[in-house]
């Protein structure tokens, strides 16, 4: 008999938290390091539900699906509408992202994950989702149900551990006030080539004075760094390393000592298809962010990498990093 898929209730909260657990564990079982679990995590993990059910005024949409075999919840899925950053622009309204915390106990009824996200994906369009996303660990479960539901990787996280000092590189060097405009504009090519690769990333018409005035309060803000590159005085590229957040880390794991790259860019790359000469000024930016991390005390970093995107691929993969999470689409 097939399973009953319903809205969660708050009476639902300790089978969830039990669940989501178990979910953490599995993750903390491919990379310790990672995915470490958080202290006492089953209470922070139903606390954090609690909080967002009964929560009136929720900054964005969040819903959890249950899986029921007879009166046992046997696996459930958690989705939200992703607000859309104001450098995109956003014109389908914000996507519907299937989160990583989604999961089915063993020996549950066959295709059990597919009608959860069958219903989470139905959910997600009448809440007005007119894109769909999903997220999975890399060799997880799910990673199998999208791409059986023709999901597409559209963004690759890029995880390593073990991080290490940078290597001395005089093009490389703090970021100040006076190099806001070449990041911005080094920041109109990333996102034109964004938008070739895909146009999900379509940029908002006011996307470099939005993108200026962040840099500008970025660099007011204690927990990062930003770092620029430069050769014989021409601006090559800029990084921005700061800590991880919830978005891609499930309540039941310890996001602190998770150090976290998206906004970056350098010439080296600007190819999408091809590194130029391997791309060494564009790894020297990268070892910086990389030491910046490790200097702040963090275990490992997650890097923001397009799935289509190669020439960024090869750079991460050249420096030991490897894929940890997968956002796909709904092709």
């Amino acid at each position: 008999m097939p399973v009953k898929i319903r809205p969660a209730e708050l009476a639902d909260i300790d089978a969830m938290g039990e669940l989501l657990v178990q979910d953490a564990k599995q993750r903390q079982a491919t990379n310790s390091i990672l995915w470490t679990l958080a202290p006492v995590a089953l209470e922070k993990v139903t606390s954090t539900i609690k909080a967002a059910m009964e929560n009136t005024s929720p900054p964005f949409r969040q819903q959890w699906l249950l899986a029921e075999d007879g009166d046992t919840v046997v696996g459930l899925t958690h989705t939200i509408l992703l607000p859309v950053p104001p450098i995109y622009a956003g014109e389908f309204g914000p996507p519907g992202l299937i989160m990583e915390d989604c999961f089915v106990t063993d020996g549950v009824p066959a295709d059990t994950a597919k009608a959860l996200l069958e219903a989470a994906e139905a959910d997600l369009v009448e809440a007005g989702a007119k894109i769909l996303l999903g997220s999975s660990a890399s060799g997880g479960a799910w990673e199998a149900v999208y791409r059986a539901a023709d999901y597409a990787p559209l963004t690759l996280y890029y995880a390593k551990s073990g991080l290490t000092d940078a290597p001395a590189s005089e093009d490389v060097r703090k970021a100040d006030a006076d190099d806001v405009e070449a990041i911005v504009a080094s920041s109109a090519v990333n996102r034109q080539v964004l938008y070739d690769l895909n146009d999900f990333w379509k940029p908002h018409p006011d996307a470099d004075a939005r993108f200026g005035a962040w840099m500008t309060r970025s660099l007011t803000l204690p927990d990062r760094d930003m770092f620029v590159s430069e050769a014989e005085g021409d601006f090559e590229g800029y990084v921005i390393s700061q800590p991880a957040s919830a978005l891609h880390f499930p309540t039941a794991h310890d996001v602190t000592g998770i150090g976290f790259v998206d906004d970056y860019f350098h010439t080296d790359y600007e190819n999408p298809d091809s590194l130029e000469e391997d791309g060494p000024a564009a790894a020297a930016l990268l070892h910086a962010a990389e030491a910046a991390l490790k200097e702040r005390g963090n275990r490992a970093a997650l890097i923001v990498c397009p799935a289509a995107w190669s020439s960024k691929i090869s750079l991460l993969q050249n420096l030991g990093y490897g894929t940890a999470i997968t956002w796909f689409i709904k092709s």
